[in-house]
């Protein structure tokens, strides 16, 4: 079970779950085109797909000698593992981690390793017979159904997915189409809105965008993020370094776009170890009595807490110079987070130190703009038995967007950042008053 709270809080702090949409349809029908298209418009911090793919069942030698002489229905309902995909659905539903299996289609099984997803703040499942089954119809908060022709699925199924003309007729018409008209076409009747012609009907896909963000807003989701009434304060667990002439300085040399990489390099690293230093001052000390060189005693402090550092990955490496410079022989644990164009973070790897639970923990990320790969890591933290009072996320620069999502979700985690911008993006998809691409103005990519 997953650690902590689910990522998402109206404005008075309760807990929301995850907003569920399922979306079915047949082969080929634009299914994960129509996702695309919603997870890149709604506009939320964290939004996961799940795509039913992933619970096909494992075949046995007979059902496999089958599918090699393509006399295998994957297109039966009884392909998929519904009890699996329902306790899947209803874990994050409530947010926690689930385990989704990883299915080969070239043995026809599934492998042992599985991909982590996450409670995020929309999740979106489809699959042929999204609707299909009741539980994972009354899971979903919205059921849509992609209705495409059946030609227009067949040119894309040859040309989109490289087959051979003849094998996707001979299957079309043994397998794809009986099942259509017997098991998938029935369902359309449980969905809230049905989407002729797929993704060609942005008309549709923008009035479901609208409504689904109507629904949001009326659960308490403030999408815009809009916490300027708490600037420059913020909380008491989210610090803004104080705007000095000398720190203003510096982020005039970040931001300007003829900052050459060298200076640009130099004046990060320096931003980064102020940070770190802010952060230490969050650490917990004890008073202690030494002996100075001329004999005489000084009442001083020394840090009582255990710190490791832990860097979200790519984003968090400009900052590990300045950890190891300011913290000697500091532990630096890595999180890899994938987070697409998408806004869908996806886990690739982690590597902790050791008893992390007991420590408390640096985490650096040296941009927070929705806050969806954050989020991801301080679960993964939390998943560790770490304590939320025990994590400080470091962020050169965050949005108002990320920084409210963050602290909604995880308010006793404590947040130093430099800058505080608006969530609008420029041509380029760079952030209005941001760095522009840091890690590419940082390490020259």
């Amino acid at each position: 079970m997953s650690a902590g709270k689910l990522p998402w809080f109206n404005s008075n702090g309760t807990s929301l779950k995850p907003y569920i949409i399922g979306i079915a349809g047949g082969t080929a029908s634009g299914k994960t085109s129509v996702s695309n298209r919603i997870i890149k418009q709604l506009g939320v911090p964290w939004v996961s797909l799940l795509c039913m793919d992933s619970f096909y069942n494992s075949l046995n030698p007979e059902q496999i000698a089958a599918a090699h002489r393509n006399e295998f229905d994957f297109d039966h309902p009884d392909a998929f593992d519904y009890d699996k995909l329902f306790s899947c659905l209803e874990d994050l539903k409530k947010g926690n981690k689930v385990d989704v299996p990883v299915y080969d289609f070239a043995t026809h099984s599934r492998l042992k390793e599985t991909t982590p997803c996450y409670g995020a703040n929309v999740i979106i499942f489809e699959g042929i017979f999204a609707l299909y089954d009741k539980r994972v119809r009354d899971l979903m908060d919205m059921k849509l159904f992609v209705d495409t022709d059946a030609d227009v699925r067949l040119r894309r199924d040859i040309a989109e997915r490289g087959r051979d003309a003849k094998g996707v007729l001979q299957q079309y018409n043994r397998f794809v189409k009986p099942s259509f008209d017997e098991y998938i076409f029935p369902t359309m009747k449980y969905a809230d809105v049905i989407i002729p012609r797929g993704l060609d009907n942005s008309a549709a896909i923008d009035v479901i965008i609208k409504h689904v963000q109507r629904q949001l807003d009326e659960r308490g989701v403030n999408l815009n993020g809009q916490i300027s009434e708490l600037l420059p304060e913020l909380t008491p667990n989210v610090q803004l370094l104080e705007q000095k002439p000398q720190l203003i300085s510096i982020q005039t040399i970040l931001k300007d776009k003829t900052t050459t990489r060298p200076d640009f390099v130099f004046h990060a690293d320096r931003l980064s170890r102020m940070l770190v230093e802010q952060g230490l001052n969050h650490m917990e000390y004890e008073h202690i009595d030494v002996k100075t060189p001329t004999g005489s005693s000084f009442g001083g402090k020394a840090s009582k807490s255990q710190l490791v550092a832990v860097s979200i990955v790519p984003g968090g490496q400009p900052m590990e110079q300045s950890l190891r410079k300011v913290i000697k022989d500091i532990p630096i644990g890595k999180i890899l987070i994938e987070n697409s164009s998408k806004n869908e973070p996806s886990l690739q790897y982690q590597k902790l130190p050791h008893d992390i639970a007991s420590k408390h923990i640096i985490l650096a990320q040296s941009e927070v703009i929705t806050g969806g790969d954050a989020l991801m890591a301080i679960k993964i933290l939390l998943e560790h038995k770490v304590k939320q009072e025990n994590i400080i996320l470091l962020s050169l620069m965050t949005t108002k967007t990320g920084i409210t999502a963050l602290h909604k979700a995880f308010p006793q985690v404590k947040i130093i950042t430099a800058s505080v911008e608006e969530y609008q993006i420029e041509d380029g998809n760079e952030i209005k008053g941001g760095y522009g691409n840091f890690l590419e103005r940082y390490f020259g990519m």
